[in-house]
C-alpha cells in the first residue's frame, strides 16, 4: 500500500485532516470519509479500530468498511516493521546538557541511550521522553507547558537536573520520532507565560526562569542524513544551589488530567487551592499533594535543607574535577609529523574526511582553510547547502562525484584533469550535487561504497601521493554509533590501503562520539586506533592550536601593487584560481620562520633560488644577494623601453648557457620590481597556453575594475623549448585581452623569457649570460665568500657557488668529481641510482626522478610514520652532488636532480674513464628497471623525458651527427653495436609508442642496411599511428633506401634488364608508399584546420619522398643504352614502341621498359607536380611567427638538388628554328621562369637580374609568336608580367624592363579573359599590385577571389604557416610604389632581416625612420580595416581592439592571402 509522502511517517501523528486524506487515497468515498472526519478519528484511533467498531457509524457503506479494514491490517503491518527497524536502529546519545550550541542532531528511528530515571547524582540529568504525537493544533502548547513545568518542578524540588524531550516515544523506548514545528519562538513565549501563571510566587518566577531552561530545537534527520523537517524540543532544568538555596515550589492549577488541560472544579480548588508539589519519584514526576498524604508533603519540605546541601557537594565535586589533558601536545606532535611546524611539517598534503557538520563548528574549524589539502571526502549530502564546503566559499575548490576517480586511462592525465595537487577537490560521497540522492547507511555500501574506494586507492596510490607524504584527518563532525556508517567503511578502507593507523588521525570534540568511534572500529577490524585520537579538545581548542603552528608569513593577508604605493589584498580564493602561476607579492616572505641556513646552503650547493633567499639578504646585518651586471641593464634600459612599446603583451628574453644563472637573474628581476608591476611566474610549459593565458590577464584586472589604469603583469617563464612556444604565450595572452576587451598604448604583460641557450650567442631584444663573472661580479663573489668565512658558514659542499665564482674553471669541476666518486661500485644501488639521475641531466633538459622514486628503489625503510630516513642518507657521499627541487607537472612532486650541468657532464666522462661504467650499460638500467614506470610518482614526466633523449635530434650543420638523437650517437661512439641493445630495450620500454620503433626502423636502414628488419619496425610503428604521416613516411623511406642501397651496390654497366625490373618494381612500391605518405599528410592537414592553436606545419615528406625516388630512377635509368636518349623518352617524344629500332641494344630492355610503361610516362610531369607544390609551399608561406623557417632551410637544398637533375635530363637546349618556341620554354623551365612562383624567389635572391633580363626576352618572343587563343598564352602573360615587376625591383635601371603604365595596359587586357583555376591566384595577386592605386578599380573584388583561391590552393597546407608577404606599398607611384624585403633590408642594414622581425617595434621605427614606405590610414571594423573600400586583416586579430570605427595608420604589405596591415598605430 502505498502512502503518500505528505503524511507523517509515523502514524500516531495522523491527525483527523490525515486520517481524512488517507481514506480519500485508498478509494474510499468522499462522503464516507466525511463520517469518520466528523467522528474526530485520528492515526492513533485508526490503528485501533475493529470492523465492529466501524458498524457503530451510521451511514458507512459496506464497501468504505472493508476498504478501511484491509487498509488498516497493512498500515499495522507497516507500523511493525517501522517498530522491527528501530529495534535494529543504533542508538545515539543525548544532546549535551544545558548548552544550546551543540553539533548535535538526532536521526529519525535510532534510540536515545538513556532511560527515563529518577535522580542520580544531582548532576547527570534524569529523562523523560514524550511521543507528543496525539495532540491537536488546539491542544498542543497547553499539552507542552503541562508537561514542562509539571517536570521542571519536579527536578527543582528533587535538586537534580533533568531533560524533557517532546518528539521522543515511550514504547519502543527513547525511538526518535521528531515534531513538525513552525514557530519555534512561540514555544519559548508560551513557556515563559507558563512559568508565571503556575508558579505564582514572584520569587518563584524568578528562580524558575533560571532553572528550566528555553526551550531547545533538536534537528531530526532521515536514514541518509538529510533533513527530516522535524525537531526534537528538549527542556533542560538546572536548579543550581547558587539559585534555589533552600527554597520549596509549589505550582497552582496545574491540571493532572494530560488530555483535558482544563481549569480545575470549585470544589477542587477549595481542597487544596489548586497547589500541587512535584517531585522526580522514577521514572516519572509525582505531586505529593494530589496523593493525600500531607505527612509526606511536610517532611519533604523539612529535608529540603539536606537535599540543597547535597546538591551544593554534587557541584563542588562535578568542578573540582579538572581537566588534565597532554592533547594539544599530542594534536601538535600528530598533525605536523614531529616538526611542531605546520611551515617545515613532514607531511607535503592532508586528506580530509568528514561527516555531517553543524553550522556552530564552522567557526572553529578556520584551521581547515590554511591547510594544504589536496582532497576532503565530504559524506554530507546537504554540505552545498549548509555544511562544511560553506566555510571554503573564500578558497578555490573543484567538486567532484566519486565516478570521476575511476581509473580509465592514464594516472597522471586523470590527476591533471582533477587538478589534484593544484586545488583541493571536495569529494561528495553521499550524493547532494549533480541531482545525485543520498543513501542511508544500510544502501550506502551497495550504491556509493564501490565509487568511494575508487576515490581512496585513487588517492592512496604512490604515482599520485606517496605514502608517508600526507595525512588523513577523520573529522568527527557528528556522532558515528552505526556499524554501517559510511565514516565508518571508509575509515577501513584509508586503513587498507595505507596499511595501518600511522597516516591517519581521528579528531572529536567529545568523549561520547570517541569512545562509540573507537569501540565500533575495535569491534568490526579489530584495530586499537585510541592513539591516533584526539577527543579531549573542543573544536575551538582544535582550532587554535592548528592555527598556531602556522607563522604569521602562512596565516596573513598577501598584497599585490596597484601603483602609486598603494596595495589591494590578494584573496586566496583568487591566488587559488591562478593554479597555473606562483604569484610573487609585496610582503612576500614576510613575517616567515623559515631557516635562513637551510635555504643559502641549498642555493649555494646548486639548488633552484627561492624567494627566500633575496627576502633574507635583505635583513639586516646580512649581505645583500649578489648583482649580476645585466641585472641594472634589464631594469633600467630594457623594460622601460618594453613599456613604451606598443603591443599589449611584449618579451624579452635572457639566454643562459646551463648553469650560469639565468633563472637567478630573472627571479632577481622580479624581486627587484614586485612593488612596481604585478609579478608571477609561470609553473608549468604546457603545449596549451589558453588557461595561462586567462590567468595572467585575471591577475592583471584583479581589483581593478575603478581605476583608469593598471599596473602590467611581469610574468617570468623558464625554459621554454622554442622562442615561437613564447610567441604562441604571447599572441594568446594578447586574444584573451581582446577577449576581455582590454586596450592600452602601452604593454599591460611583458614576458621575462628565461632560455637555454647552446653557444654564446648575443641578442638584440634581450641579454645573454654565459660562463665568465665580469671584474666587478667576481669582486661580489669575492665578498660573499668573505662573509661566509666571517660566519664560520661550512663552504666545503657550496659546488654551484664556487663553479660560477671559478668561471667553470674545469680543473675545478673535475677536482670535485673525482674526489666524491672515488671507489664508485656500479653493482651497488645507490651508485646505480646516481649514474641515472647524471645520464637524464646531461640528455634530457629538466629530466630527474622524483623523490618517493628513488626512496623505493634505494629501499629505505621508515623508522616511525614522522621519522623518515634522509634520502641523501641513501646516496651516501654521492648526495653532495644531488639537490631536490619541487616539480609542476600534471601532478606536483618533489623531485632529485644534479646540482650542475657541468658537474654531470663530468661525471659522465669519469664514470666511463675511470670506472667503466659506459652510457651504455646506464641507459639499459634506466630502460629496464620496472620500478621506474610502474606506479612511480612523476612516470609521467620521465617517460617522457627519456622518450626525448632517445629520440630527439639535434638538426646540425654535420648531417652525419644529427641522423640521431645525441645519446644514441654518442652510444654508437663510446660503444660500437650496444646502442642496438639499447633500442631494443626502449622498444621493451616502450612498447606501444610507435616512434620508438620508427626510430628503431631508421636504426636498421641507415646503419646496418637490414632493410627486412626495419621494414618490420616501420610497419609496426605505422600499424600503432596508422594516420600520423611521419609513420607512413617510415615505411617509404626503408623503400627509398633500400632502393638506393641496391643500386649503390651493383656494379654492373649497363645494368642488366633484370636488374632493371627489379628496381623499377622497387621504385613504383616507393612512389606508392610516398603517395600514401601524402594522403596521411592532407587528411592530417584537414584535422589540424579543425583544431585551435595546433601550430605543427604540413608534412611534406611524402612529396620529397617521391622526388628522391625519381632522382633513383634517373640513376638507373642513366646506366642503361637509354642514356643518350632517357629525356626524349620520358618526355613522351620518343615511343617505347621505336626504341628497338633506334638503338639495337635497347631490344633486351624493351619488355622490361614495356612492363613499366605506365609509371614511366608520367614520370616527367610527377615530377614537375612535387616541383610545384614544393615552390607554392615553400615560396607562399613563411612561418606562423615571425622566425627563420626551419623548414625552408631543410627542403629547400633537397629540392635544388633533385631539380638539378630533372633539368639536366629535360631541359637540354639544342637551338634550332623549327623547335624555337619549345626550346624557349625549355630554357624558362630550367630558370623556374615558367612559373609565377619561380620568378617570385628572384626576388629572394643575390645577382638575379641578369637572368630575369633574359626571361623577359624570351617571354616577348613567345608572345610576339603566339596566339591570343593558345591556353598558354594567359599564363604567359602573366608570367611576363611579375617578370618585369620583380627586374624593376632588383634591377631599375634595366633597359629591358617594360614602362609601368604599358604593363598596366597589358594586365587591363588579359584581366577579363577566362581564367583558369590554377592562375586565378597569381593573376589577381598581380592585378591588386599594379592597380593598388587606381580608384576606379574594383579592388576588393580582386582582393576577394585572391583571398578565396588561396584559400582553396594553400589554406589546406597553411597549419603553422602565414601566407608570405612578397611587397610592401611604398610611397612612389609605379614600379617604386612596390618595395620588397630586399629593399627594407637594405635600409635596416647590419644583416637585419624583416622576414623573422616583423613582431619587433624597433625594426618598424628603423623602417618608419627610412621614409620608403607610405603610411594608410583606415578605421577598424570587426576585427579588420577598412582603407578606401578595401578590407585590410591585421596579422595578429589582437592587435585590434573591439572600438567600431577607431582610426588607425599603418604599412601594407600584400599576401596572396590579402592585403595585410603591420606596424599598427592609433590615431591620437
Amino acid at each position: 500500500m502505498a502512502v503518500s509522502s505528505e503524511l507523517p511517517v509515523d502514524i500516531k501523528e495522523w491527525s483527523k485532516d490525515h486520517v481524512r486524506q488517507w481514506m480519500l487515497e485508498i478509494k474510499v468515498d468522499e462522503e464516507d470519509a466525511e463520517i469518520l472526519y466528523k467522528e474526530r478519528i485520528t492515526g492513533s484511533v485508526l490503528l485501533i479500530l475493529e470492523e465492529t467498531d466501524l458498524s457503530c457509524f451510521q451511514g458507512l457503506s459496506f464497501s468504505a468498511k472493508k476498504l478501511i479494514v484491509h487498509n488498516i491490517g497493512l498500515l499495522k503491518q507497516r507500523t511493525q516493521q517501522q517498530n522491527n527497524a528501530v529495534t535494529q536502529s543504533y542508538s545515539l546519545k543525548p544532546y549535551p546538557f544545558s548548552r544550546f550550541n551543540a553539533a548535535h542532531r538526532y536521526k529519525e528511528n535510532s534510540r536515545l541511550d538513556v532511560t527515563e530515571t529518577g535522580p542520580i547524582d544531582l548532576i547527570q540529568p534524569c529523562h523523560e521522553f514524550k511521543a507528543f504525537i496525539n495532540t491537536t493544533e488546539d491542544n498542543r502548547m497547553k499539552k507542552y507547558t503541562y508537561e514542562v513545568i509539571r517536570f521542571g518542578a519536579a527536578c527543582m524540588n528533587s535538586r537534580t537536573n533533568g531533560t524533557i524531550h517532546f518528539g521522543v516515544a515511550d514504547d519502543p523506548h527513547g525511538q526518535i520520532l521528531g515534531i513538525s514545528v513552525q514557530n519555534t519562538d512561540e514555544f519559548d513565549v508560551q513557556q515563559s507565560h507558563a512559568i508565571e501563571k503556575h508558579f505564582k510566587l514572584e520569587r518563584s518566577v524568578q528562580i524558575a526562569k533560571r532553572c528550566i531552561k528555553p526551550p531547545r530545537f533538536v534537528e531530526v534527520l532521515k536514514a541518509d542524513m538529510t533533513s527530516a523537517g522535524k525537531s526534537v524540543i528538549e527542556v533542560d532544568i538546572e536548579p543550581s544551589s547558587i539559585v534555589c538555596d533552600e527554597c520549596y515550589f509549589n505550582t497552582y492549577n496545574v491540571d493532572k488530567n494530560e488530555d483535558v488541560m482544563q481549569e480545575p472544579t470549585a470544589g477542587e480548588k477549595k481542597k487544596n487551592d489548586g497547589k500541587s508539589f512535584f517531585i522526580r519519584d522514577s521514572s516519572s514526576s509525582k505531586n505529593l499533594i494530589a496523593c493525600d498524604s500531607v505527612k509526606a508533603y511536610e517532611k519533604y519540605i523539612k529535608d529540603m535543607q539536606r537535599l540543597s546541601l547535597l546538591r551544593k557537594d554534587a557541584e563542588e565535586k562535578h568542578l573540582s574535577v579538572v581537566k588534565n589533558s597532554v592533547q594539544g601536545s599530542k594534536l601538535c606532535e600528530m598533525i605536523t609529523g614531529g616538526t611542531q611546524s605546520l611551515d617545515k611539517s613532514h607531511f607535503t598534503w592532508y586528506i580530509v574526511v568528514a561527516n555531517k557538520s553543524h553550522p556552530v563548528q564552522l567557526e572553529n574549524l578556520s584551521f581547515l582553510l590554511h591547510m594544504d589539502l589536496v582532497a576532503v571526502l565530504d559524506f554530507d549530502p546537504e554540505s552545498a547547502e549548509r555544511g562544511l564546503i560553506k566555510l571554503f566559499e573564500d578558497r578555490k575548490t573543484n567538486v567532484h562525484l566519486p565516478a570521476q576517480y575511476k581509473i580509465t586511462g592514464a594516472v597522471e592525465d586523470i590527476a591533471n584533469k582533477l587538478k589534484l595537487t593544484k586545488n583541493t577537490s571536495w569529494v561528495f560521497c553521499n550524493g547532494g550535487i549533480n541531482e545525485e540522492n543520498p543513501s542511508d547507511a544500510d544502501k550506502w555500501s551497495i550504491e556509493k561504497g564501490s565509487s568511494v574506494r575508487d576515490v581512496v586507492s585513487f588517492l592512496c596510490r604512490k604515482d599520485v601521493l606517496p605514502h608517508k607524504t600526507f595525512l588523513t584527518i577523520f573529522l568527527l563532525l557528528s556522532q558515528v554509533s552505526d556499524e554501517k556508517d559510511p565514516l565508518l567503511e571508509t575509515f577501513n578502507m584509508f586503513l587498507q590501503e595505507l596499511k595501518g593507523g600511522n597516516q591517519i588521525l581521528c579528531i572529536s570534540d567529545n568523549k561520547m562520539s570517541y569512545d562509540y568511534w573507537k569501540d565500533l572500529i575495535k569491534g568490526r577490524y579489530g584495530v586499537e586506533i585510541s592513539k591516533r585520537c584526539i577527543y579531549e579538545l573542543s573544536f575551538a581548542e582544535v582550532n587554535g592550536t592548528v592555527l598556531s603552528l602556522w607563522s604569521e608569513n602562512r596565516k596573513s593577508s598577501r598584497f599585490l601593487p596597484c601603483g602609486g604605493g598603494s596595495n589591494v589584498v590578494l584573496s586566496k580564493k583568487t591566488e587559488d584560481s591562478l593554479e597555473t602561476l606562483s604569484i610573487l607579492c609585496v610582503n612576500q616572505c614576510d613575517g616567515g620562520n623559515e631557516d635562513k641556513q637551510h635555504h643559502e646552503e641549498k642555493f649555494y650547493r646548486g639548488g633552484k633560488v627561492s624567494w627566500w633567499n633575496f627576502y633574507f639578504s635583505e635583513q639586516p646585518g646580512s649581505m645583500p644577494f649578489i648583482k649580476r651586471d645585466k641585472l641594472d641593464y634589464i631594469i633600467n634600459f630594457i623594460i622601460p623601453d618594453i613599456c613604451h612599446q606598443k603591443r599589449v603583451c611584449e618579451f624579452f628574453s635572457i639566454l643562459h648557457l646551463p648553469g650560469c644563472g639565468g633563472t637567478t637573474l630573472a627571479m632577481h628581476v622580479l624581486w627587484t620590481l614586485k612593488e612596481k608591476f604585478r609579478c608571477a611566474v609561470l609553473k608549468d610549459t604546457t603545449d596549451d597556453y589558453t588557461a595561462a593565458a586567462k590567468q595572467v590577464v585575471q591577475l592583471l584586472t584583479y581589483e581593478t575594475k575603478e581605476q583608469p589604469t593598471q599596473l602590467p603583469v611581469l610574468l617570468m617563464i623558464d625554459d621554454f623549448q622554442d622562442i615561437s612556444d613564447v610567441k604562441k604565450l604571447q599572441l594568446q595572452i594578447e586574444e584573451e585581452c581582446l577577449n576581455q576587451n582590454i586596450f592600452s598604448t602601452y604593454p599591460q604583460v611583458i614576458i621575462v623569457n628565461c632560455m637555454r641557450a647552446e653557444s654564446s650567442e648575443q641578442i638584440d631584444d634581450g641579454v645573454f649570460i654565459g660562463n665568465n663573472l665580469s671584474k666587478k661580479e667576481q669582486e661580489l663573489f669575492e665578498e660573499k665568500l668573505k662573509e661566509f668565512k666571517r660566519t664560520n658558514t661550512n663552504t666545503k659542499t657550496f659546488y654551484g657557488f664556487m663553479i660560477l665564482k671559478n668561471n667553470f674553471s674545469f680543473d675545478y669541476i673535475q677536482g670535485i668529481v673525482k674526489n666524491t666518486l672515488k671507489g664508485f661500485n656500479f653493482q651497488d644501488k645507490h651508485a646505480q641510482l646516481f649514474a641515472v639521475l647524471v645520464l637524464l641531466h646531461v640528455y634530457s633538459k629538466n629530466a630527474l626522478l622524483s623523490v618517493s622514486t628513488c626512496e623505493e628503489f634505494l629501499g629505505l625503510q621508515t623508522k616511525a610514520y614522522f621519522e623518515p630516513c634522509k634520502l641523501e642518507d641513501g646516496f651516501e657521499r654521492f648526495s653532495t652532488l644531488l639537490t631536490r627541487c619541487i616539480v609542476n607537472f600534471k601532478i606536483s612532486f618533489e623531485g632529485v636532480t644534479v646540482i650542475h650541468p657541468s658537474i654531470a657532464q663530468c661525471c659522465l666522462k669519469e664514470l666511463s674513464a675511470s670506472h667503466g661504467v659506459k652510457k651504455a650499460d646506464i641507459a639499459n638500467l634506466l630502460l629496464t628497471t620496472d620500478l621506474f614506470y610502474e606506479y612511480a610518482l612523476g612516470k609521467q614526466k620521465l617517460v617522457h623525458d627519456v622518450h626525448n633523449m632517445l629520440v630527439k635530434r639535434q638538426y646540425l650543420a654535420q648531417a652525419e651527427d644529427s641522423l640521431f638523437s645525441p645519446l644514441i650517437q654518442d652510444i654508437m661512439k663510446e660503444t660500437p653495436g650496444l646502442e642496438e641493445i639499447v633500442l631494443h630495450n626502449a622498444a621493451k620500454c616502450y612498447s606501444k609508442n610507435a616512434v620508438i620503433f620508427q626510430l628503431l626502423a631508421r636504426y636498421y636502414y641507415i646503419k646496418k642496411y637490414d632493410f627486412t628488419m626495419a621494414m618490420r619496425w616501420a610497419k609496426k610503428a605505422k600499424d600503432h599511428s596508422k594516420d600520423n604521416s611521419y609513420m607512413c613516411d617510415t615505411v617509404s623511406q626503408v623503400l627509398v633506401r633500400e632502393l638506393k642501397h641496391a643500386v649503390h651496390k651493383d656494379r654492373d654497366d649497363p645494368i642488366k634488364p633484370e636488374s632493371l625490373d627489379k628496381y623499377l618494381t622497387f621504385a613504383r612500391s616507393a612512389g606508392e608508399a610516398c603517395k600514401e605518405t601524402q594522403q596521411t599528410a592532407n587528411k592530417e592537414a584537414m584535422t589540424r584546420l579543425q583544431r585551435q592553436k595546433d601550430y605543427s606545419t604540413f608534412n611534406t615528406a611524402g612529396h620529397l619522398g617521391e622526388l628522391q625516388t625519381a632522382a633513383i630512377v634517373i640513376q638507373i635509368l642513366q646506366k642503361t643504352p637509354l642514356f643518350n636518349c632517357l629525356g626524349e623518352v620520358l618526355s613522351g617524344k620518343i615511343a617505347f614502341e621505336h626504341l628497338p629500332w633506334k638503338n639495337s641494344d635497347l631490344m633486351q630492355y624493351y619488355h622490361v621498359l614495356q612492363k613499366h610503361k605506365s609509371y614511366l610516362i608520367q614520370f616527367k610531369s610527377t615530377m614537375k607536380k612535387h616541383f610545384h607544390f614544393l615552390d607554392l609551399f615553400l615560396g607562399n608561406l613563411v612561418p606562423f611567427f615571425a622566425e627563420k623557417d626551419k623548414q625552408k632551410e631543410l627542403t629547400r637544398p633537397k629540392v635544388s638538388r633533385y631539380f638539378q637533375l630533372y633539368t639536366d635530363l629535360f631541359c637540354k637546349i639544342n637551338w634550332s628554328e623549327q623547335a624555337k618556341i619549345e626550346q624557349t620554354y625549355q630554357c624558362l623551365e630550367w630558370n623556374k621562369g615558367d612559373s609565377y612562383i619561380g620568378l617570385l624567389e628572384y626576388l629572394y635572391e643575390r645577382d638575379s637580374a641578369s637572368t630575369l633580363e633574359e626571361i623577359i626576352q624570351q617571354y616577348k618572343f613567345i608572345l610576339d609568336k603566339g596566339k591570343w587563343k593558345e591556353p598558354r598564352h594567359l599564363i604567359d602573360t602573366v608570367n611576363f608580367i611579375y617578370a618585369n615587376v620583380i627586374l624593376a625591383n632588383i634591377n631599375p635601371e634595366s633597359q629591358y624592363i617594360m614602362p609601368y603604365q604599358d604593363l598596366r595596359q597589358l594586365l587591363l587586357q588579359i584581366i577579363n579573359c577566362p581564367t583558369p583555376f590554377s592562375e586565378i591566384l597569381p593573376l589577381h595577386y598581380i592585378t591588386v599590385l599594379l592597380l593598388r592605386q587606381d580608384e576606379d578599380c574594383a579592388l576588393q573584388d580582386f582582393v576577394s577571389q585572391m583571398k578565396l583561391s588561396y584559400l582553396k590552393d594553400l589554406k589546406p597546407v597553411s597549419n603553422g604557416k602565414r601566407a608570405a608577404v612578397h611587397f610592401y606599398l611604398g610611397k612612389d607611384e609605379g614600379y617604386g610604389g612596390l618595395i620588397s624585403q630586399r629593399d627594407i633590408n637594405r635600409s635596416l642594414g647590419s644583416e637585419q632581416d624583416i622576414a623573422t622581425k616583423w613582431d619587433d617595434e624597433k625594426i618598424w621605427k628603423q623602417v618608419r625612420d627610412s621614409e620608403k614606405l607610405t603610411r594608410v590610414s583606415g578605421k577598424i571594423c570587426n576585427g579588420f580595416i577598412s582603407a578606401g573600400n578595401v578590407k585590410v586583416e591585421p596579422l595578429f586579430k589582437s592587435q585590434l581592439h573591439k572600438a567600431f570605427g577607431t582610426r588607425v595608420t599603418f604599412f601594407i604589405g600584400f599576401s596572396m592571402d590579402g592585403p595585410v596591415a603591420l606596424d599598427i598605430d592609433f590615431e591620437s
